[in-house]
């Protein structure tokens, strides 16, 4: 069983848990997520499984967008919901103009320190872990960008927003981004404290929440011997272009030698050097990522392997 599972988290869970839930249900040991997702949220998280684990990488490094929840006047230290309170501000007024050009002022290129709620490694150990045993280490800030950031919605009883406003935002973000400190970083940007107090992921990379199954369903699915939830490898992979290969030289791939642009079938564009493939079998099964290369002659050569 070879393939990826749109998955839709539910809160209370973490990435690893989930892992764990679809080994047991698919009796398969080799499974693994394309890109961790808080317990705290619910949304987007791909499954890969099988020989489809080879691609975590390529998950990992797509952009994702979320919606997330600001709560203002609140701070807490774990910078959501979860957290102690740290700060409690009752006496502000921000108009939504200043929460607008607040906004903006973080699209781009921004700087973040990762909260120590969080599974960077300093010194081998995970923030995480640190913060359990109630130790704080110097963090060291990272680039990440901000594509977009747009108001959903506004819940506030007066014309300006004050203590205990909840703003709805669609956030559009590079991997790495961490919503939570953005939502901090924003009420220290209005000068009244803010934590996140929800957070979903509607997408990440190819993977949409509106298309993703909930593991309700995957279970119901599955108990049929229905695998319908359980997407292409090259599902991963859109921007590729993908291309069948002759049977004949299905030998030659698995071996990481490199075929010839006649032994390609339907190749739906012209191919140049440097062009990253997908090479499919004439069944639509994934065998390889390949790179049109030239040496003495226009060769594809495979260089991640997926046969067995």
């Amino acid at each position: 069983m070879n393939g990826i599972v749109n998955v839709l988290k539910p809160p209370g869970m973490s990435s690893h848990q989930v892992v764990g839930f679809l080994r047991r249900l698919l009796k398969m040991k080799r499974i693994g997520h394309g890109g961790t997702l808080d317990p705290g949220a619910s949304g987007v998280l791909p499954i890969l499984v099988g020989r489809a684990t080879r691609l975590s990488n390529y998950l990992t490094d797509y952009d994702k967008t979320y919606v997330a929840e600001l709560t203002l006047g609140i701070a807490t230290n774990t910078q959501d919901a979860s957290g102690e309170t740290q700060s409690i501000n009752t006496r502000f007024s921000v108009s939504p103009k200043e929460l607008a050009e607040a906004l903006a002022s973080f699209r781009g290129s921004i700087w973040q320190t990762p909260p120590m709620a969080s599974a960077v490694r300093v010194g081998g150990k995970r923030l995480y872990e640190l913060e359990r045993q109630g130790l704080s280490v110097p963090r060291k800030p990272r680039q990440v960008q901000i594509h977009s950031i747009n108001i959903m919605a506004i819940w506030h009883e007066q014309e300006t927003l004050g203590f205990g406003t909840r703003v709805l935002l669609r956030i559009s973000c590079s991997k790495g981004t961490y919503i939570r400190t953005l939502c901090h970083d924003i009420g220290e940007k209005l000068g009244v404290g803010a934590h996140m107090s929800f957070l979903t992921r509607v997408s990440s990379g190819p993977f949409r929440s509106a298309d993703a199954h909930t593991l309700e369903e995957i279970t119901a699915l599955a108990a049929q011997g229905n695998l319908e939830f359980l997407l292409p490898m090259q599902t991963a992979l859109p921007g590729w272009t993908q291309v069948k290969v002759h049977p004949l030289v299905e030998e030659r791939i698995k071996n990481g030698q490199f075929i010839l642009p006649e032994h390609l079938l339907d190749v739906p564009s012209a191919l140049t050097v440097g062009d990253d493939v997908v090479l499919l079998s004439v069944d639509g099964e994934m065998l390889a990522l390949a790179e049109i290369r030239r040496t003495d002659q226009l060769v594809c050569q495979p260089f991640r392997v997926f046969m067995e």
